[in-house]
């Protein structure tokens, strides 16, 4: 029997302030924008491991509020579940993974990141859960 590929699991977290400003990072391993997020630990919920990331990689505490969207980047076998919260504390600073830290409005974010990540901030400012795919950059067709 052949061993099948094996996918790895992440979080992230589209914090969401009154003013309708998103929490963002900009990564120091690439320099691209993204919500903040990163893999799940074995043994915490899909809501710990939302609260840890965004914490660890931007000194916001959150609420998690709700899934908004999954999202399988196909090319490197990720799998992506991505949750709306709102800012619970905490103030915004950079850490080892991120080096900058903002916030931004819903227009912004689409000329900051990747479609595949921009995607996931407008999702998860809408009512439904979405499903899709993406090659690290692009969405793919479905």
């Amino acid at each position: 029997m052949t061993d099948s590929p094996k996918h790895s699991v992440s979080v992230a977290g589209i914090v969401v302030r009154d003013d309708g400003r998103i929490l963002v990072i900009q990564r120091r391993d690439n320099s691209h924008w993204e919500p903040p997020g990163g893999v799940l630990e074995l043994g915490e919920t899909f809501e710990q491991g939302v609260r840890r990331e965004v914490v660890e990689e931007t000194g916001i505490d959150v609420e998690v509020e709700r899934l908004t969207g999954a999202y399988k980047n196909l090319s490197r076998g990720i799998v992506a579940l991505v949750f709306r919260c709102r800012p619970a504390g905490g103030e915004a600073t950079t850490s080892d993974e991120s080096r900058r830290v903002d916030w931004l409005t819903p227009d912004e974010v689409s000329g900051h990141m990747d479609p595949a990540y921009a995607v996931r901030v407008h999702d998860a400012l809408t009512d439904n859960a979405a499903s899709r795919a993406h090659d690290g950059v692009q969405l793919v067709a479905r």
